[in-house]
């Protein structure tokens, strides 16, 4: 078993990492690292004999989080996917219609459900007031942001 990445190398996560109940101080279940986010390998080993995992420094967090190597790609490499994430709360910086009559005012809160719709990921599917829109990430915005 070979790592693909050393000391010193800069990553990006593909996922959201939680805490899997090994993060102390943290909730089980609770965000750690948002998806895209970088951060610096510190070193690696192994875990059950068969899966290296890497400590990576998380600067901006200022948190080191254990990362098995298919969550991570290198921090150069093209990264399309947007940073909202299944769970996230978004606000509309629109109104939604359907068939001409508006059905989500701008500035009303949602929730993801689906995450890399379309082509280029530019898209996701939102729960308002109960009601499934894929609505452009153009339209949306982290719901704390907007506050």
């Amino acid at each position: 078993m070979t790592p693909a990445f050393t000391f010193g190398d800069e990553v990006r996560v593909t996922r959201a990492i939680r805490n899997d109940g090994t993060m102390p101080g943290f909730a089980r279940g609770q965000l750690l690292v948002r998806r895209g986010s970088t951060g610096f390998v510190r070193e690696w080993g192994l875990f059950l004999q068969d899966q290296i995992i890497y400590q990576i420094h998380f600067l901006d967090a200022d948190l080191v989080v254990g990362c098995r190597g298919q969550e991570l790609i290198p921090a150069n490499q093209p990264w399309n996917a947007g940073m909202l994430q299944f769970g996230d709360l978004v606000t509309t910086l629109h109104s939604l219609s359907v068939n001409g009559v508006v059905a989500v005012r701008a500035g009303e809160t949602g929730q993801i459900e689906a995450t890399d719709q379309g082509d280029d990921g530019n898209s996701y599917t939102v729960t308002f007031s109960g009601r499934w829109f894929q609505v452009p990430a153009s339209a949306l915005r982290l719901a704390e942001e907007f506050a």
